[in-house]
């Protein structure tokens, strides 16, 4: 049987690569980062697209708070059937000193985690189609 291609869930977040780095940009006079890409382009005065320069984001940072959601979000979330409760976690990003929401892995225990541990960016499966 064929493996499925991987496809990434929003085009131009990330890379495929085997270690993924989320896609942002990076204003060279300021030193200042956008995530997503789009936010800076529409929405940031003074950063103009033209001078932007996109830049593959630190894959590591500290955790700097988490909720996990126990109700089913709205579509177009796509969520398990039956809905499994998730994690979601913001962590501040070691060089760009931002912060970026994130789903916890599959498999990483909510209750083991502690304001300020190092956290890595993973790709995982969102969902599949057929």
């Amino acid at each position: 049987m064929p493996t499925k291609p991987r496809v990434p869930a929003i085009e131009g977040w990330f890379t495929m690569d085997p270690q993924p780095h989320l896609l942002g940009l990076r204003d060279p006079g300021s030193g200042s980062y956008f995530f997503p890409k789009d936010v800076a382009v529409s929405a940031v005065p003074g950063h103009a697209s033209a001078q932007l320069e996109e830049v593959p984001l630190s894959r590591t940072g500290r955790l700097w708070s988490y909720t996990t959601n126990h109700y089913q979000p709205p579509d177009p979330y796509v969520s398990p059937d039956p809905f499994v409760p998730y994690t979601v976690a913001a962590v501040e990003l070691a060089a760009e000193r931002m912060v970026v929401l994130g789903q916890l892995a599959p498999g990483v225990d909510p209750e083991t985690l502690e304001l300020g541990m190092e956290m890595e960016l993973v790709l995982d499966t969102l969902f599949e189609d057929d």
